[in-house]
């Protein structure tokens, strides 16, 4: 009974304390001020977590269809290459100013390019649908789900399965809107 006790007493003090010290205004939360190394990794812990069991069901339709790399492409250039990049880009005015740091999705990446990292170019499929489609919170990563349909947001995801293979070149005319399709956003 007393071991009881001292459990509810110390779980009530705990809860207190981080009551008090999420009131107090006291955790720094401009982008400018990096997280702890502990609450960054329980973040990203939370976020792949999340979005790993959030998008293990979607179908991946064949991406190889070199039309929704087409319609992909203009798309990823006026939506996303400002905080993700392009070819030849390290950084930008965007980039550079939110945190965390959006992935410079114009390069290999292990954690967005599942595909050559653990062969499975699916779960990477399905990954970058759920995040371009759900965004995440409180990272500066839009949902935009809300204004494109699947098959629009299947199309980006089809450019960024080729997006690090890209020349400047490539990537130019692959971005190019032509003047008809101008209303197409």
């Amino acid at each position: 009974m007393k071991l009881v006790r001292v459990v509810l007493l110390s779980g009530l003090v705990l809860v207190g304390a981080a009551t008090g010290y999420v009131y107090s205004g006291l955790y720094p939360m401009g982008a400018d001020v990096p997280h702890s190394p502990l609450t960054y990794k329980v973040l990203e812990t939370l976020r792949e977590r999340s979005i790993a069991r959030a998008s293990a069901d979607l179908e991946v339709p064949n991406l190889d269809n070199p039309e929704l790399l087409l319609s992909g492409g203009p798309d990823y250039n006026e939506m996303c290459a400002s905080c993700h990049l392009q070819p030849g880009r390290s950084q930008s005015d965007m980039s550079m100013g939110l945190y965390p740091a959006p992935p410079d999705l114009s390069e290999f990446h292990g954690e967005e390019n599942d595909s050559r990292d653990h062969g499975d170019k699916a779960q990477a499929a399905r990954r970058q649908f759920w995040i371009i489609k759900h965004g995440i919170k409180a990272s500066g990563m839009p949902a935009w789900g809300m204004t494109h349909d699947d098959d629009r947001i299947w199309a980006m995801v089809a450019f960024l399965q080729k997006l690090p293979d890209l020349t400047q070149v490539q990537y130019q005319i692959l971005t190019a809107r032509g003047d008809e399709a101008s209303d197409h956003h």
